[in-house]
């Protein structure tokens, strides 16, 4: 729901014009030969950025102008200014302009133009920046840059690695690509459902929600029957009819237990079958030696994970702090799976790794990073099996400060394999006969341990979002059961505490030790989006200070005005749409939410490379024996972090999509039934509907609202009714009916059966002076808006 950033006035009160474009609305811009050594003005350096992307970060800025001393001090001021005006914004070592790429960008190209050169288009693109900007590819010669070296070779359907410049010929793409790396093969492959038709041949019905039909001749059917779920290339496209398709396979019926979570990987390409290779070098691999490894296998670690998880790559131990110089500390000790033993650099099962990026947890199912007998077996903290890891021991002051920490490559032997509600209810005073035993020598130490950390969390405030996270069970056929919300308990937090701890503590080693690594990194939010949410809160009568030092707990005073009160669920949502994403990034801004400035993702190798890589660092830095971090690897961390990232958006949305279909199948019986819903969303075009109930989204568009006309109102995120002054808010409870359910597209449509609300006396006011202000739009019945979830 967050929308294009407000076009920005500058210092002189004047709009800024575009930059770098020829035309009569074009500024007049000053020549970039302007004397060496002088600050530019703002007009050039956004200039220089569009045309630079690779030379855009603060250093190459200073060297590209000549400046020195108090020049770099003013350089430094005038780019702060123009990122919180929302003019250019942060993107890992450089500066890029809204909307822009950035200089380092996954593709998927998609198409050719009229010449039959390669068209990409960005892997990922936020939605409220519209459609995603078109990139020509320049293929190199085979024999690479400057004649050496092989240079990649992309085709149609291919995901890459791409160097982005901006093109010179303002006729065709805003951009141009030089290819670093071909990261995916031919992913030009589409799906549908195949439906026979008489006489031979048959239909392609579309999975995605803006999919379009499409034939398929009897000779290129590929022996698939009807409803089943096929995989598919564009035979031909024309400027009349339907376009035609060939099968290239058959995934499997519709209707089988997995269907739907296949729908999501094959639509997003996830690997999610093991080359021959990799499966070889998984199984041909052995234990761990002692080699380099202290001996751990006393100390009683014990793992606390789902009931239902298989693999087990963290555990604790936690007592007090015996020195007297640490009175109330604590010692936790925090054990992760030594990963970085058994998948070495440039091996088939770390070239695999790195091409999925992070296991993919579907209701039905998970795509894993590593296969099994690595994962589930050699790696996973087994119960009362020796296992290697790497340990970090950290000390806490009774404040729950972090005094100290060191890290330890060793062999360990997990005391006891427990659940979240296991562990938690012998706390609670119901042991069992596996908790009693150890309530005393091992829990009851944890959970003061987790009360000594929690003063310093409290301290640090980080961002508290109350957000539940919905579940969904299935049943034994693959439908779904129920949908419910999970009690969020201590032994929930304990965990999470003590890895996040883990994560600085990596961090702060490798930094001392001049390591490079990768970081996990979350900026604060943009000026715009703050600007979007100040508007709002302030129709709440909650304020949110201007500037661009907003800190996590300033967001925690808005929560906790809001908790208690009708708002308190549109309040955390709108301060969640507020957030920048976190990523993967070599170079370190801190990450904001957590509200710590070294942040490494550390504790879960066995299902993120990002961890994998954090593993090898500290074994090669530290002197811990074999599978340490190459040279190579080290040269690559920026392409590294890039690929992770968007691999890590890749698996969210198949995730994501694929609830969606599962509970549009799960209500696909139920059309013209009434549902008690609240409004999740609203834009112009109309509201998003959520079920709290099925942790389901639907959309009701404008035109089917009624006979008013409902005028958007972005400040109060609603939509009311110019003649009646009724209307409908954000977070707004209502009645809906189910109109249609479109299973494979994970669509619903809904109809408002709830008269509007009373609007705001402010909404109301608006309506009455007949004013047509940016972002507040009249919407005339009639219009249809494509159907289903945008």
């Amino acid at each position: 729901m967050s929308r294009t950033p407000r076009e920005r006035t500058n210092l002189t009160g004047k709009r800024p014009g575009k930059i770098g474009r020829a035309g009569k609305d074009a500024p007049a811009v000053e020549p970039l030969n302007m004397v060496h050594g002088a600050l530019p003005s703002r007009e050039v350096i956004l200039r220089f950025i569009a045309d630079h992307p690779q030379k855009a970060s603060k250093r190459e800025l200073a060297k590209a102008f000549g400046l020195k001393g108090d020049s770099r001090v003013e350089l430094k001021h005038l780019l702060q200014e123009l990122e919180q005006e929302g003019m250019l914004q942060k993107s890992r070592k450089s500066l890029i302009r809204p909307g822009a790429l950035p200089p380092v960008t996954v593709l998927d190209i998609t198409t050719r133009d009229k010449d039959g050169d390669l068209i990409g288009r960005p892997a990922e693109w936020p939605e409220d920046q519209g459609v995603a900007p078109a990139v020509a590819i320049r293929q190199q010669s085979p024999a690479g840059r400057q004649g050496k070296g092989k240079a990649p070779v992309a085709g149609l359907g291919d995901r890459i690695l791409a160097k982005i410049f901006p093109a010179v010929d303002r006729g065709g793409p805003a951009y141009t690509a030089r290819i670093i790396k071909v990261i995916d093969r031919r992913r030009g492959a589409s799906m549908g459902v195949f439906r026979t038709a008489p006489g031979g041949g048959g239909r392609l019905l579309p999975i995605e929600r803006r999919g379009e039909e499409m034939v398929i001749d009897p000779d290129f059917t590929g022996g698939a029957a009807d409803g089943d779920l096929v995989e598919i290339e564009i035979a031909r496209l024309g400027r009349f009819g339907l376009p035609r398709a060939k099968v290239l396979s058959v995934v499997g019926s519709v209707g089988s237990e997995k269907a739907i979570s296949m729908i999501a990987i094959h639509a997003h390409g996830i690997p999610h079958v093991f080359p021959p290779a990799v499966m070889a070098e998984a199984e041909a691999a052995k234990p761990a030696t002692m080699s380099h490894r202290e001996d751990w296998r006393d100390v009683p670690l014990i793992t606390i994970d789902p009931a239902d998880a298989k693999d087990h790559d963290d555990a604790v131990y936690a007592e007090l702090d015996p020195s007297p110089d640490n009175p109330g500390g604590v010692i936790v000790t925090v054990a992760i799976a030594d990963v970085s033993w058994y998948v070495r650099p440039n091996s088939p099962l770390d070239r695999e790794a790195l091409k999925r990026g992070n296991s993919v947890y579907f209701p039905d199912r998970v795509v894993p990073m590593l296969p099994e007998r690595i994962s589930n077996d050699l790696c996973s903290l087994k119960e009362g099996v020796d296992r290697p890891a790497l340990a970090v021991r950290m000390s806490f002051s009774g404040e729950g400060r972090k005094i100290g920490h060191t890290f330890h490559r060793i062999m360990m032997k997990s005391a006891a394999k427990l659940s979240y509600q296991q562990a938690q209810a012998a706390i609670d005073g119901n042991p069992d006969d596996k908790t009693g035993p150890m309530l005393e020598p091992i829990l009851k130490p944890l959970w003061h341990a987790y009360e000594v950390m929690k003063r310093g969390r409290d301290r640090r405030q980080p961002l508290e979002l109350d957000m539940p996270e919905r579940k969904i069970l299935l049943k034994p056929d693959g439908t779904v059961d129920r949908v419910f919300v999970p009690p969020r308990l201590d032994a929930h937090k304990l965990i999470e505490e003590m890895m996040i701890q883990a994560n600085v503590a990596a961090a702060e080693t490798l930094e001392k030790k001049r390591q490079a690594l990768v970081y996990r990194i979350h900026d604060g939010p943009t000026l715009a989006k703050q600007e979007v949410l100040r508007e709002f809160l302030a129709t709440l009568g909650i304020s949110l200070a201007k500037g661009g030092n907003v800190r996590a707990n300033s967001f925690n005073g808005i929560l906790a005005k809001a908790e208690g009160t009708a708002h308190q669920t549109m309040v955390n949502e709108m301060v969640l749409r507020s957030q920048s994403q976190a990523i993967y990034s070599p170079e370190n801004i801190g990450h904001f939410g957590l509200n710590l400035m070294k942040y490494a993702h550390f504790t879960s190798p066995i299902r993120r490379y990002a961890d994998l890589i954090v593993h090898r660092a500290l074994v090669g830095s530290l002197g811990f024996g074999e599978g340490g971090i190459t040279p190579d690897e080290e040269a690559a961390l920026d392409d590294i972090a890039a690929e992770i990232s968007t691999f890590e958006r890749r698996a969210m949305a198949a995730e994501r999509e694929t609830i969606d279909r599962l509970i549009a199948h799960h209500l696909s019986t139920r059309v013209g039934e009434e549902f008690a819903g609240r409004v999740s969303g609203v834009t112009k075009s109309g509201l998003f509907i959520a079920l709290p109930d099925y942790g389901a989204d639907g959309f009701i568009p404008i035109s089917t609202l009624g006979s008013d006309y409902f005028i958007y109102d972005e400040a109060h995120q609603a939509l009311s009714g110019e003649r009646t002054g009724l209307g409908y808010r954000l977070g707004d409870s209502v009645t809906v009916k189910l109109a249609e359910a479109i299973p494979l597209a994970g669509a619903l449509r809904f109809e408002m059966l709830s008269e509007g609300r009373e609007m705001p006396t402010a909404v109301r006011s608006f309506h009455k002076a007949g004013r047509r202000d940016r972002g507040q739009v009249r919407k005339k019945p009639g219009t249809r808006p494509p159907r289903g979830r945008r």
